[in-house]
């Protein structure tokens, strides 16, 4: 019997993005095939399976929530083009790859990186849950090759299991759970292309520096930095395209630098990050727009949505720190 995941009691993440809720065993393996990878799924024990996968995305990310409610075994083959980024939100598993590899998860300490050209076998606790981010291989190496200044040209060696309880694993655990919050919020990220994209960058960023890799090294070394005038380039195209969405690869790319390169110049030329100077040519575009409208039903919501500030609160405070006064006042003064 299948049902949506809203009927549920008690909430779960992406709730607002239900793919199947189902007993059936062959329903919760066709979903996880269609929304992941095929799989060969059985269940033990005395349980009966109660499955949730709710999941929001496409062909570069797919970020999903998933439970069985029942001990359940999943064989998968190889990913091929996709890593698979497990995050184990409640209870356990133990996971089993094809080169020996052996590693235990529990809620909020562990998760599982599943690499494109190995198969994996994972064993679900019954009150295991997870939050599953997919990337394609091409967005993730492409960004990892960004992020380093070099090329990537094999799939990175993630190890298998990985500690999400302290340093850099919390900030990638709370990264992928804030990213499940603004995709469940009506009218969130999910509209909002500019904020999006930062936010993909953002959770790639500390999935590279959480996960020990053998790329590690290279990342975690301190970047070279250039001086003001290679920034320029980059400084101009920020004035220029700042309506559009822009990530810090984009920015690398436009400076012929890595993206590390990037933010070790702009900080020590000019004091911020580089997505923090975007933010900054921005809000002095909204308050641009509040000094010049003509509009008397004008919304300020509606303009700093538009330049992609989508939390009311926090844009007014962060405005009034830029400018002395509320977008409501500027608005008013220039009535």
């Amino acid at each position: 019997m299948n049902q949506s995941p809203n009927s549920l009691a008690t909430p779960k993440p992406l709730d607002a993005h239900p793919v199947v809720h189902t007993s059936d065993i062959d329903a919760a393996r066709d979903a996880v095939t269609g929304t992941y990878l095929p799989n060969d799924m059985t269940t033990h024990g005395d349980g009966q399976l109660n499955m949730t996968l709710n999941a929001w995305g496409g062909r570069d990310l797919t970020l999903g929530y998933l439970t069985y409610q029942a001990e359940t075994k999943l064989r998968m083959p190889p990913p091929e083009e996709f890593y698979h980024v497990n995050l184990t939100t409640a209870g356990g598993t133990e996971g089993f790859r094809a080169d020996g590899k052996r590693a235990f998860t529990a809620g909020g300490q562990s998760g599982l990186v599943l690499l494109p050209h190995i198969g994996t076998e994972v064993k679900w606790g019954p009150d295991a849950e997870q939050i599953i981010l997919r990337f394609s291989r091409d967005m993730l190496e492409n960004f990892a090759a960004d992020l380093m200044g070099q090329s990537v040209d094999h799939p990175i060696g993630f190890d298998f299991g990985f500690d999400l309880s302290t340093g850099r694993g919390a900030s990638l655990y709370a990264s992928a759970q804030f990213m499940a919050m603004e995709l469940n919020r009506p009218g969130g990220i999910t509209e909002n292309p500019l904020a999006l994209e930062q936010l993909e960058s953002f959770v790639m960023s500390n999935l590279l520096l959480a996960v020990p890799n053998n790329y590690s090294e290279v990342l975690l070394t301190p970047a070279p930095t250039v001086n003001l005038g290679r920034l320029k380039p980059v400084v101009d195209f920020i004035e220029a395209n700042a309506d559009e969405p822009i990530t810090p690869a984009e920015l690398a790319r436009v400076g012929m630098m890595s993206i590390r390169t990037l933010h070790a110049s702009f900080q020590q030329s000019l004091g911020t990050s580089p997505m923090e100077h975007l933010r900054r040519v921005r809000m002095e575009r909204v308050r641009a727009e509040l000094i010049s409208n003509k509009n008397p039903d004008l919304k300020i919501t509606d303009v700093a949505t538009r330049w992609g500030f989508y939390h009311p609160s926090r844009f007014a405070a962060r405005y009034r720190q830029m400018f002395g006064e509320l977008p409501s006042e500027t608005l008013q003064r220039h009535a």
